[in-house]
């Protein structure tokens, strides 16, 4: 029954990743949501039995998880009373869908907690909107108000100039992400060791998870051994990151990213999202520096 659920967590993380992301903003803590969800739902499984709809359960988790992690990070509420959602008509078209489908995610984080859950699963989804409200918690007719609401702010947002956002981040930090990058390109991972703080974390997504200099250093070893790959400095989500292309692939669009945080002048975080490539959608990039 174990093997059996792991499969199923597997076949649904990419949904649930692509829900979670637009939940909070960003691919990397929508990363993090989904590891929450994963322990939750293997700690709840012996209680719940047979599961008559195990994706609306799976989601119904990642929902309420998505939503503690909001609340931790806003320290405060972040759906709306049911009373306050009127009914204003937007009815369903393809072209939205489409249109709703390629919004970034922090377009997405400009509506409120429940409008965005509902325009995500109904519009991005593809859930019914029963499904919706089951997910939610929220009435049927709140979560059609919700998912209205939602589609007309995400049509005006649309219609708005294209905002140009520059990539914040300090001149030091810069350095040290141009220098950590540069070190790939040329190969020099003893150079890319050497910047590691002494408690740095790994985590390999969906694969590993390691910890501390030794450890992660070896980690390396995979992109020393191959010549598959190009690197870029950049800033993803508004985070410092390595771009990743495919030579065999493309070098006009990155394949995956890897998310690095920074301790001063040390690397205290990377997460690889080597083997989980669909963390790509619908992300923000921008490039620093020199390309490839």
């Amino acid at each position: 029954m174990r093997d059996d659920f792991e499969r199923l967590l597997s076949e649904f993380r990419p949904k649930l990743h692509r829900y979670c992301a637009r939940m909070t903003g960003s691919a990397v803590d929508g990363e993090d949501v989904v590891q929450d969800w994963m322990i939750k739902a293997f700690n709840a499984l012996p209680e719940v039995g047979v599961l008559d709809n195990p994706e609306g359960w799976l989601f119904r988790i990642a929902h309420n998880t998505a939503l503690d992690f909001l609340r931790r990070r806003a320290r405060g509420p972040t759906m709306q009373n049911e009373r306050t959602l009127d009914m204003i008509a937007a009815p369903d078209s393809p072209d939205w869908n489409h249109e709703v489908v390629a919004m970034s995610l922090r377009t997405f984080m400009r509506l409120p907690a429940l409008q965005r859950s509902a325009v995500i699963l109904k519009d991005v989804l593809g859930h019914s909107l029963e499904e919706v409200a089951s997910i939610t918690g929220a009435s049927e007719a709140a979560a059609k108000s919700a998912l209205q609401r939602g589609r007309v702010r995400l049509r005006e947002f649309a219609s708005e100039p294209e905002d140009i956002v520059l990539p914040i981040m300090s001149d030091v930090m810069r350095a040290r992400l141009i220098e950590y990058v540069e070190g790939f390109k040329s190969g020099d991972f003893d150079a890319v060791r050497a910047m590691l703080a002494d408690d740095v974390k790994l985590d390999l997504v969906a694969k590993l998870r390691k910890q501390g200099k030794g450890e992660v250093g070896e980690y390396f070893g995979r992109y020393a051994a191959c010549e598959q790959w190009a690197f870029a400095a950049g800033v993803l989500d508004g985070r410092a990151a390595m771009l990743v292309y495919d030579r065999e692939v493309s070098l006009g669009t990155p394949a995956y990213f890897v998310a690095l945080g920074f301790d001063g002048d040390r690397v205290a975080s990377i997460h690889d999202f080597l083997f989980a490539r669909y963390a790509m959608d619908g992300i923000d990039v921008q490039i620093i520096g020199l390309q490839l």
